[in-house]
C-alpha cells in the first residue's frame, strides 16, 4: 500500500529541473543524493543501476545531467518504490523500479550486467543507536542487510570496468573498505566536510570493477562557506551550490 496524497509533498531538486514526491513524515532525502549522482561519471548509452534508489532522487538527479542513461532501480519498500515510478514518469525520465532487497535481486537483474552501480545504503549500523519511530525511515537510515551484502550485490552486477559510486557516513568507511574485496580496485575517496577545518562527516568512494591503481584519498569537499554558521538562509559553496542548483558534476580524481 503506497503512501496518502495528503501524506506527501512536492520538492524541488536541481534548481527546480525535477520535482520529487516524498512523505512529509519518514525517510526524505536531501543532498546526499544528489551529491552522489553528481560523482557519477556517466554517459549516454549508459546502463545504470541504483541500489536502494528510494524515491528515485540520485538517478533522476543523474538523468538530468547526463541524457539517453538506461536507468533501473531497485528498493525494497513498496511504497517508496511506488513513488520512484511516480517521479520518474512525472519528470518525463525513464526508469525501471524493481521491487526486491538487494540480497535477493530477481533473476532478470541477475542476468544484467552494467556499466555503473550507484548506492546510498544505510548510514548506521543496526546494532547501535536507537530505531527511528517512522519504519520506512528506520529501514532506510539502518536496515537489517550489512553493508558487505550491498557490496556484494553491486560488485556482481557491474561490467568489467564498470564503476561503484557509494555515498556513505564517514564513521563506516572502514566497514566499507573491508567490505571490498579483490574484485574492486582502483578506489577514490572523496571526503565530505561540512565547513573547512571540519571533520569530514560523509565520504563518497568510487571504484572500478578490475581496477588495479592503487587508492587515492582525495582533498575534501567542503559543503559550507565560513566556519560556523552564522546566518539564516543557505551558505553552500560555489562548487555545491552549482551541483544542487543546476546538476553540476563533481570531478572525482
Amino acid at each position: 500500500m503506497g503512501f496518502d496524497q495528503a501524506d506527501l509533498t512536492k520538492d524541488r531538486f536541481l534548481g527546480g529541473l525535477l520535482q520529487i514526491w516524498q512523505p512529509r513524515s519518514g525517510y526524505r532525502a536531501g543532498v546526499d543524493p544528489v551529491l552522489l549522482a553528481a560523482a557519477v561519471a556517466a554517459a549516454p548509452g549508459h546502463h545504470v543501476l541504483d541500489l536502494g534508489c528510494g524515491a528515485g532522487v540520485a538517478s533522476l538527479c543523474l538523468a538530468r545531467r547526463v541524457p539517453k542513461l538506461a536507468l533501473t532501480g531497485v528498493e525494497v519498500q513498496d511504497e517508496y518504490a511506488e513513488l520512484a515510478r511516480r517521479n520518474s514518469a512525472e519528470n518525463n525520465i525513464e526508469m525501471n523500479v524493481v521491487t526486491a532487497d538487494v540480497s535477493n535481486l530477481p533473476s532478470t537483474l541477475r542476468e544484467q550486467g552494467f556499466d555503473h552501480v550507484i548506492s546510498n545504503p544505510p548510514y548506521y549500523r543496526r546494532d547501535r543507536g536507537t530505531p527511528a519511530a517512522d519504519a520506512g525511515r528506520d529501514k532506510a537510515l539502518a536496515g537489517d542487510t550489512l553493508l558487505a551484502t550491498w557490496i556484494d550485490a553491486a560488485t556482481r552486477r557491474m561490467k568489467p570496468g564498470g564503476y561503484l559510486t557509494i555515498i556513505q557516513n564517514a564513521e563506516r568507511l572502514s566497514d566499507l573498505l573491508r567490505a571490498f574485496d579483490d574484485r574492486l580496485g582502483s578506489v577514490r575517496i572523496k571526503p565530505l566536510a561540512p565547513r573547512a577545518g571540519r571533520s569530514a562527516e560523509l565520504v563518497l568512494v568510487v571504484a572500478r570493477k578490475g581496477g588495479r591503481s592503487a587508492l587515492r584519498l582525495l582533498a575534501p569537499l567542503i559543503l559550507h562557506q565560513g566556519d560556523r554558521h552564522d546566518r539564516d538562509g543557505e551558505s553552500y559553496t560555489q562548487v555545491v551550490s552549482g551541483i544542487l542548483r543546476n546538476g553540476d558534476p563533481l570531478e572525482i580524481g
